[in-house]
């Protein structure tokens, strides 16, 4: 968390951008040199999880926070606000959003941008387009070529899909207990270590205690808080764990393989290989990710570098202003992992 004073009497236009993924967000507030002024989390932003109102009702509550937190008045107006948020993957339904944003709460800011995570991603760790991959709550692939088209894989939430996100490894997780204690399959290794990380996040005894938390009072971000219960046994050596982790690995390394069709030749044979712009909470467990993410993508390219998101999606939002924010991609990223054959 950073702070910076400012002189209330000379307000410096600002810039922020917001990045909300299915569990928490971030904020970065910005002069128009790009020094950053203040930067706070908060609570999820997924829109399609706790509706349009609320979400914009945590914006506001973000931005005044900022605010604070740089010693600027809470009525300051910002010149642009960016936000990447994990849902906003329809056009026509971010509009609605950003209208309604600027409607209710009509001093927060002049100019709003509103773009998917994985956009806001992209954005930020390149210049020209490149390929990002999510794993937080959920997980996402996007690729955006130069000239503006895009291709994706995942995105569909965790009916539909999630493979490799933090609800994945503890839906995993949870099956294997449920479905050993049925009969109905054998785990490959003991499911002790996972079936006391369930008790313990959750605060139940048994299965039963499990059903409210899964239908009445379900929370997805709940569940997905599981998964750092999972990885800490993991760190431990629980076989089940580690197993459930390089799994989760395999199909993240997926999710790049199937956008490798769309991708520029001039991409896979750069000097530093493939480069994928990597975020979400599940990335801070890259070395129990390793073995199943490189034997699904080595096969398939010579050389990658993931690179792990560190900035914000506020140049986006400043672009949007017809302000170029001063910034290095360079420094929003650092490097999660190189890899070569």
């Amino acid at each position: 968390m950073k702070s910076a004073m400012a002189n209330r009497s000379n307000i410096p236009v600002l810039y922020a951008g917001v990045e909300g993924g299915g569990s928490h967000s971030a904020i970065s507030l910005f002069d128009a040199s790009g020094k950053c002024l203040a930067e706070c989390d908060g609570p999820c932003i997924n829109f399609l999880l706790i509706g349009m109102p609320e979400a914009e009702s945590r914006i506001r509550g973000l931005v005044d926070e900022a605010l604070k937190l740089a010693d600027l008045p809470q009525n300051t107006t910002l010149r642009s606000l960016g936000l990447s948020l994990s849902g906003c993957e329809v056009a026509e339904t971010n509009e609605s959003f950003r209208q309604g944003l600027l409607e209710r709460h009509p001093t927060m800011t002049e100019v709003c941008y509103v773009c998917s995570d994985t956009v806001g991603t992209i954005a930020t760790a390149f210049e020209d387009g490149g390929l990002c991959l999510i794993a937080g709550t959920g997980s996402n692939s996007l690729l955006l070529k130069a000239d503006g088209s895009t291709h994706r894989c995942g995105g569909w939430g965790h009916l539909f899909g999630d493979e490799g996100s933090a609800w994945w490894v503890a839906h995993e997780a949870i099956k294997w207990v449920f479905d050993e204690d049925d009969n109905l399959r054998r785990p490959p290794h003991s499911t002790d270590a996972v079936r006391e990380a369930i008790h313990t996040c959750f605060g139940v005894k048994d299965r039963f205690g499990l059903l409210a938390h899964a239908y009445t009072n379900f929370q997805k971000h709940r569940f997905a808080t599981l998964c750092g219960h999972v990885a800490a046994a993991a760190r431990l050596g629980d076989p089940l764990s580690l197993q459930l982790f390089e799994e989760a690995g395999a199909w993240l390394g997926r999710h790049v393989v199937a956008l490798l069709p769309h991708v520029d030749k001039e991409m896979l044979t750069a000097e530093r290989g493939l480069q994928v712009a990597v975020a979400g909470a599940v990335f801070r467990s890259w070395p129990l990710l390793r073995d199943g993410f490189v034997a699904a993508t080595g096969p398939h390219v010579a050389a990658f570098q993931l690179l792990e998101l560190r900035g914000s999606l506020c140049s986006a939002g400043a672009s949007s202003a017809g302000h170029r924010l001063p910034r290095d991609c360079s420094q929003q990223t650092r490097l999660l992992c190189s890899w070569r054959q």
